[in-house]
């Protein structure tokens, strides 16, 4: 290692240690890198510049301010009208209410913060005054929150396309069988669990009883449905226009802004000016900070590929392991452990380019290798110490960090963990449904 790099990795290490943005860190490592070996570091302004002018960040610009506007245009309570009408009868079903309704609002955000942010304030107080202790329903929301990742149209999974030049259709088809198994692993769980954190001293409100005919529970449901259509609507035209070969994934993105903003303020009549343009401010401050970590992560993964660390790392795992599924392992441990201290987003840019050049000398089908990498950024939102869903669920609901995470971990063991381990070592999981979709010469062998 050339002392360089090692300042590099010093001061990328100390910087998020003392609080620095990690945005400015993988800018100023590479460069007190270069400095330091003396070596040339003109490269750093092109390809910044290079990692922006892509279509593929527009498309993620697109779907960060459609999820805003979701969350301030009424499609969330429609949503969950719509789960409760489908599984809000049996047991648990109340909480089993959010997990649908994470997987609906995942398809429509693309995101786990927007899931929650949605989530937490609807459901929680009004769970709580049928028994259902806060503390279970936010954690169980926020450990369903990163089902926006698995689910299409995904950020993550447009990052991933990006850093890896791989199809965003593909890479959007990959985490679907993941997110739903994901999604039957927490109702299960709930099922079973659920009972322990009934308190019916909390109890002021008396669930509905069932409609007794099977013509009064259909009317229910799709009363319900019908409510719900306009909100439903935005995912399936996405992927209508993508799989359809109608539009690309920035024009979807583009679409599905105009259609939120269109429902919101024509169909349910609840996004007003002020909402809109607290939901815009939103988004151009996470617009804002996503391109400033693509940007200057890039230049860390470029700085990191021209010193041969990448290479560095793939000799080093392929001399410690003499087997695949040894390095598939502790290539998980890696993004796990990561997980712990960093948000999605720096994870794969951080973590991608390392990893690849390892990945391909293993003729890793990189199509379920990015399944296998966002299943496990997924799970990182969700891993403490220090996870982001812990802290915004704990904030918006007013239970402690300590309540939370006992809780959290039961789903993270029991489902995620599994789930993670099943799409590493079955490519079938995450390459099945592309190729039957787009052919296999849009996933490659598997």
């Amino acid at each position: 290692m050339s002392l360089g790099l090692a300042t590099a990795i010093s001061v990328f290490i100390g910087g998020m240690f003392f609080g620095i943005p990690i945005a400015w860190l993988f800018f100023g490592a590479p460069i007190l890198g270069l400095i330091t070996d003396g070596m040339n570091y003109t490269f750093i302004s092109g390809t910044f510049y290079h990692a922006l002018n892509s279509a593929t960040v527009m498309a993620i610009a697109f779907f960060v301010y459609a999820g805003s506007l979701i969350s301030d245009a009424g499609l969330a309570d429609r949503i969950v009208r719509f789960s409760y009408a489908l599984v809000g009868r049996i047991r648990g079903g109340m909480e089993l209410v959010g997990i649908v309704s994470s997987v609906f609002l995942g398809a429509l955000t693309g995101s786990s913060v927007p899931c929650i942010s949605a989530l937490i304030p609807l459901l929680v107080p009004r769970l709580k005054k049928y028994g259902y202790e806060p503390k279970y329903t936010t954690a169980l929301l926020c450990s369903s929150s990163f089902l926006g990742y698995l689910i299409p149209p995904s950020v993550p999974a447009l990052i991933y396309c990006l850093l890896a030049q791989q199809s965003v259709t593909a890479l959007f088809l990959s985490t679907v069988v993941p997110g739903l198994l994901l999604a039957l692993g927490y109702a299960v769980l709930n099922y079973f669990i659920c009972p322990k954190y009934m308190n019916p001293a909390l109890i002021t409100e008396q669930i509905d009883e069932a409609p007794s005919t099977f013509g009064a529970r259909m009317k229910e449901l799709l009363t319900s449905t019908w409510v719900a259509i306009p909100a439903l609507g935005c995912p399936a035209i996405i992927l209508v226009g993508i799989y359809g070969g109608l539009c690309t994934p920035n024009e979807a993105g583009a679409i599905a802004v105009v259609y939120c903003f269109f429902i919101g303020v024509f169909v349910y009549r609840e996004l007003t000016a002020k909402k809109f343009w607290s939901a815009t401010f939103t988004s151009i401050l996470s617009i804002g900070v996503i391109t400033m970590l693509i940007g200057g992560g890039t230049v860390l993964a470029r700085y990191l590929i021209r010193v041969g660390a990448a290479q560095q790392v793939a000799n080093f795992m392929l001399g410690m392991f003499s087997s695949k599924i040894l390095i598939l392992l502790a290539m998980n441990v890696f993004f796990l452990i990561l997980g712990m201290f960093l948000d999605g987003t720096p994870i794969l840019i951080l973590g991608v380019p390392l990893i690849l050049p390892l990945m391909q000398q293993l003729d890793m089908n990189l199509v379920h290798l990015g399944a296998i990498i966002i299943v496990n950024v997924g799970l990182g939102v969700v891993t403490p110490p220090f996870a982001m869903s812990i802290f915004v669920g704990s904030r918006l609901s007013g239970c402690s960090y300590a309540e939370l995470v006992p809780i959290m971990l039961k789903f993270l063991l029991f489902v995620g963990i599994p789930v993670l381990l099943l799409t590493t070592y079955i490519p079938a999981l995450s390459c099945w449904l592309p190729t039957v979709v787009l052919g296999p010469q849009m996933v490659g062998p598997w």
